[in-house]
This record gives C-alpha cells, structure tokens and sequence, in this order.
C-alpha cells in the first residue's frame, strides 16, 4: 500500500525506474536466456543460471564502457 501511495505522488519514477531496470533485463531475455526460460530447473538452478547471466552482462558492459585492455589494468 505505502508504494501504492509513493507512485501515485510521485509517477515519475516508474518510468526512471523502467528506463534503468528493464533494459538490462530484456537483453538477458534476449541474448542469454534466448527464448527467455531456464535451463536449469528448481530454485538453486535458476538462481545460478541467472547468476552467470548477470555476470557475463556486466563484463560485456564493462568491456564497452571502459575496453578491454583497461578492464584488465584494474582487474590486474
């Protein structure tokens, strides 16, 4: 009920938050998950599967922003 209330003052922040959230989570869709469902079934499967997901999304991004070899430099 209280976050009812929050986006009843306050719309504007569905709309920062799905400009922020949803996007990442739509390429995971798309570019990890394929068809969008696990492989892995129950629980720990899936909390894994999506683990890796998210992992290898923010390398791919962290390569984009900064470059390889920077991405190195600090990881090194």
């Amino acid at each position: 009920e209280r976050m009812h209330q929050r986006m009843q003052v306050h719309p504007e922040m569905m709309v920062r938050r799905r400009s922020i959230v949803e996007h990442p989570f739509g390429n995971l869709k798309q570019w990890i998950l394929g068809n969008g469902r696990f492989l892995l079934r129950q629980l720990q499967g899936a909390r894994t599967e999506m683990a890796l997901a998210v992992n290898a999304y923010n390398l791919k991004r962290a390569i984009n922003v900064m470059g390889a070899r920077r991405l190195i430099e600090l990881l090194g």
